[in-house]
């Protein structure tokens, strides 16, 4: 009986030291610093979590970024509001405007300005605007320095000629566009745009020429 007493004395004062003596961790205990946590939040947030992915796994492998969309070409058609026609590249753009800024020039025999220009002086004038060539003043003269071109396979910017009767001399040129098109001064009219197909000019057509 005394030796019961005794032990339950003696439980009682250990349980009671040990509630006065429990070990607390040190202040200057390093504990392990927490990952970035990888939350539906995180990523919708738009936050790099490259970071953190690779410190969490340095071998981690991580998708390559898709490269970004080439641009497209830009289109090169072009649309001459004055002329009313459609030009599928860019390429004559500066001949197609010069021209078109002389649409109305009054026709003035022997002048090249747009004051008054004849059908010579009107082609010349263009050349030498545009592209920096002095071509011949007259037209007969004009078509004797230019490669021969079939109908067929004119071109914006070749010359169109034109003459009366098989041993007449040529008498008229013009600017060929497109489409059966082209711009000369007429003398009932100026600087105008016409059809090689009318009746006066499919009779009297004569050549196509391009200047080399």
């Amino acid at each position: 009986m005394k030796k019961t007493i005794i032990l339950s004395i003696l439980a009682a004062l250990s349980l009671t030291l040990s509630y006065f003596y429990e070990v607390t961790p040190a202040a200057s205990a390093e504990l392990p610093q927490p990952v970035a946590a990888i939350t539906p939040y995180a990523i919708n947030s738009g936050q790099d979590l490259t970071a953190a992915l690779l410190e969490k796994d340095p071998l981690i492998k991580l998708p390559e970024p898709e490269p970004a969309p080439a641009p497209k070409p830009e289109s090169e058609a072009f649309y001459s509001k004055k002329l009313g026609m459609q030009f599928a590249t860019s390429k004559n753009k500066t001949l197609v405007q010069t021209v078109a800024s002389w649409l109305g020039t009054p026709y003035r025999y022997g002048s090249g300005s747009k004051s008054g220009t004849d059908c010579s002086g009107f082609v010349t004038s263009i050349y030498r605007q545009v592209y920096g060539i002095r071509l011949s003043r007259s037209s007969h003269a004009m078509y004797q320095h230019v490669a021969r071109i079939k109908k067929d396979n004119l071109r914006t910017g070749d010359l169109v000629f034109f003459k009366r009767g098989p041993n007449q001399p040529i008498f008229h040129v013009g600017i060929y566009l497109k489409n059966g098109k082209f711009i000369h001064s007429a003398t009932n009219g100026g600087v105008m745009v016409s059809s090689l197909k009318e009746p006066f000019y499919r009779r009297n057509y004569y050549a196509g020429g391009r200047v080399i």
